[in-house]
């Protein structure tokens, strides 16, 4: 190396010496203006922040999701719904262009099974397992997958649309469950898993964070089919189909909730899913468990969520809340002294903002138990205790009865009477005997065309419109049939399904 390299050589080394004298000399100094930091008392000129000094002891962030997937995979299941369409009273489902030409005695179809997908949570060991409804709905046969590949057919136990969750069964013992956490601690910002199926994708777990809590789905696009009960936990951990039904876990890997639907235009994940939390999701599972039905309590009143507009014209002295415009007659509300114009603010203490915390609330209570309501009229706060009742005005349990309460028996036509009655569609009633189908003066023979605008084809149809009204939130479970008899004559029933 000649005499110039060198004195490059040596510049370099000096330079990089000299870095490293900067580097010590000023961490020295950090660590010394650090120990005076610490050592002086608050109020002292040392104590005042200066541009050098820094936190100490900062909480880390646990990201570690390890012992909470490992504690929850092997108890989400994969199911698979299969459904058959429903056939013509032909045997098959029509081809249009045949039907065209030949009129429907021409060339039938028959009709493919279809297939949905979905997971599910095991609660219990032997083998009780909760999903959503719109999972199960109409499906023929269950397939439950666990994850260890065993295969099981399910049946369903209950199902409640209101909530969209179901609860279903399969024979199977010491299986591995995940424990119920508390969803009304959780907190904005709080880690979370999804654990689930989607896309066809066994035991997949995703993280996020709770964005939001009581979040209603109507809220974000006013044109969706609103839910009867909307308070959901929203997430943005990526959730997508076949996710539904799935188990939305804390980081010590308890269920806080169960995994229901997402946000999209495009139908996958686009940063937004909600689960339906578990301090609804344990009492309406308990209530299909035993009564076959939910248990649902009903204050009895009608209402709007306060906002600065209704606030100026009500002149109401809050921004948030729930107003009520109408309280229903023979209801607890009535019957607890609340009045049109009250504001509730809150349940058994918990403070109540909107209608999706008011749903959440009562939904964790059944008809029969007492609550206290905090109020506001005018300028007055109140309190007042009420017993809530069920949707017919009374604190007695109720229970699905079958379709043997109907008291007759019905069988589709074949396609000679369907002429003959100059018909396309229809079940007709046989073997009447004492039941709610008497009562209502329906006699043996007629046939069904239609139960509340919606047409009769196949006894499936008649059994699942039965099933929608007795399990529906509404007040009147009444079946409004429209048929005809044998010899022409149009009639219409209205027969009422309530217990």
């Amino acid at each position: 190396m000649n005499s110039y390299g060198k004195k490059l050589m040596g510049i370099a080394l000096i330079a990089i010496l000299s870095s490293g004298v900067s580097i010590g000399a000023f961490s020295l100094l950090n660590r010394s203006a650090d120990s005076k930091l610490e050592d002086q008392p608050v109020g002292s000129e040392y104590a005042q922040p200066t541009r050098f000094s820094r936190v100490v002891n900062r909480p880390a962030v646990e990201t570690d999701f390890t012992v909470a997937a490992e504690n929850t995979v092997n108890a989400v299941v994969s199911i698979k719904s299969i459904s058959t369409p429903k056939q013509s009273q032909m045997g098959g489902l029509t081809d249009p262009f045949f039907e065209y030409f030949f009129g429907q005695g021409g060339r039938n179809i028959e009709p493919q099974p279809r297939t949905g997908l979905g997971s599910g949570v095991i609660i219990t060991p032997d083998g009780y397992i909760v999903t959503n409804n719109h999972v199960v709905e109409g499906a023929d046969k269950l397939d439950i997958t666990l994850n260890d590949n065993r295969t099981f057919n399910g049946r369903v136990i209950g199902t409640d649309p209101s909530t969209d969750l179901a609860l279903i069964k399969i024979d199977a013992k010491d299986l591995p469950i995940v424990k119920f956490g508390d969803s009304d601690n959780l907190k904005v910002g709080e880690w979370v898993l999804a654990v689930g199926n989607p896309l066809g994708l066994t035991s997949t777990v995703t993280a996020g964070i709770v964005s939001a809590k009581a979040r209603s789905i109507s809220a974000l696009n006013p044109r969706s089919q609103k839910m009867g009960i909307e308070a959901f936990i929203q997430t943005d951990a990526a959730v997508n189909p076949g996710n539904s039904g799935g188990a939305l876990v804390n980081t010590a890997g308890e269920l806080v909730g169960i995994n229901t639907a997402i946000y999209s235009e495009t139908g996958s994940y686009a940063g937004y899913s909600f689960a339906i939390p578990t301090s609804i999701v344990s009492k309406v599972i308990a209530d299909l468990k035993e009564y076959g039905t939910v248990q649902r309590a009903v204050l009895g009143i009608g209402y709007m969520e306060i906002n600065s507009d209704l606030a100026k014209e009500k002149n109401l002295e809050v921004q948030e809340g729930i107003y009520v415009g109408e309280v229903f007659n023979r209801s607890a509300a009535m019957e607890a002294g609340i009045k049109e114009g009250d504001v509730i603010t809150s349940i058994n203490d918990v403070k109540i903002k909107n209608g999706a915390m008011l749903s959440e609330q009562l939904n964790r209570y059944r008809p029969g138990d007492k609550i206290k309501i905090g109020l506001l009229r005018g300028k007055e706060s109140k309190a007042v205790s009420l017993t809530l009742k069920n949707s017919q005005g009374n604190t007695e349990i109720t229970k699905i009865a079958g379709m043997d309460s109907l008291g007759a028996g019905f069988k589709e036509l074949d396609a000679k009477s369907l002429r003959e009655m100059n018909i396309r569609y229809g079940v007709q009633v046989i073997g009447l005997k004492n039941g709610k189908f008497k009562s209502a003066g329906i006699r043996d023979g007629f046939v069904i065309l239609e139960i509340n605008n919606t047409p009769m084809k196949s006894v499936s149809d008649l059994e699942s419109m039965y099933d929608s009204i007795v399990k529906s939130n509404q007040t009147q479970k009444v079946m409004f049939i429209t048929g005809v008899y044998p010899n022409g004559k149009m009639m219409y029933y209205a027969v009422d399904l309530a217990d």
